[in-house]
């Protein structure tokens, strides 16, 4: 059987490929660059008029061990990962805030009784997660930035602490969100009828998917 000249260029990324944690997207522009750069090093070795395993092999041991490569590109992963997620938890956020008012505007029951205490404490509950969410995803992007340029240890202890901030006050602010939807049309038979609602539901719906991509991306970085 014909022997592929970067077989043990691929058996190198496999294992770090194994090892590392993260986005998929991420991971595999990481692997792919790594690629690019070992093949090119084994081209320079070929061209030197080294054999093809030696040439492999060189270029294997110049580019690094899995045990020297993979903490800072593990690092790498957790902050382009807590990035992902501050930036859609910021999007998401905007339009939630922009549109909320705009469901209720207007509506049938916007004037009418006063909503059950637990409803209001729950709103309230609501709020007060989502203001969070913001908070940590505002300090996400600035601690990214800041860990950037001064990369190191106390850098990825932060990260991971606002980045697990930020996921926790999701966990709880969605479930949150979805229960409160629920008990607003349990309450108003309007509410599944009035077009700034369903609108509203609709996006938001798409919204907490696309948050729950980038979560899931952040979990496994930090698992």
């Amino acid at each position: 059987m014909p022997r592929r000249d970067d077989v043990m260029v691929e058996d190198h990324l496999r294992e770090l490929a194994g090892l590392l944690r993260g986005p998929a997207r991420m991971k595999a522009d990481l692997l792919t660059e790594a690629r690019h750069g070992l093949l090119d090093a084994v081209e320079a070795y070929r061209a030197d008029g080294l054999p093809a395993v030696e040439a492999e092999r060189r270029a294997v041991t110049e580019f690094g061990s899995a045990a020297q490569l993979v903490p800072a590109w593990q690092a790498e992963l957790t902050t382009g990962a807590l990035r992902t997620l501050s930036l859609r938890v910021l999007a998401v956020a905007a339009i939630l805030v922009a549109g909320g008012d705009l469901t209720w505007r207007g509506s049938s029951w916007s004037a009418g009784p006063r909503p059950p205490e637990g409803y209001l404490h729950l709103s309230e509950s609501v709020s007060v997660l989502w203001l969070a969410a913001l908070v940590f995803a505002a300090g996400g992007l600035l601690l990214v930035t800041w860990a950037a340029r001064s990369p190191g240890s106390g850098a990825a202890t932060l990260v991971r602490l606002v980045g697990s901030g930020l996921a926790g006050s999701l966990i709880l602010g969605v479930p949150a969100g979805a229960a409160l939807f629920a008990w607003s049309i349990a309450l108003w038979d309007g509410a599944l009828t009035w077009p700034p609602m369903i609108i509203g539901a609709t996006l938001a719906g798409a919204g907490y998917l696309w948050l729950g991509r980038a979560l899931r991306g952040w979990v496994l970085a930090v698992r």
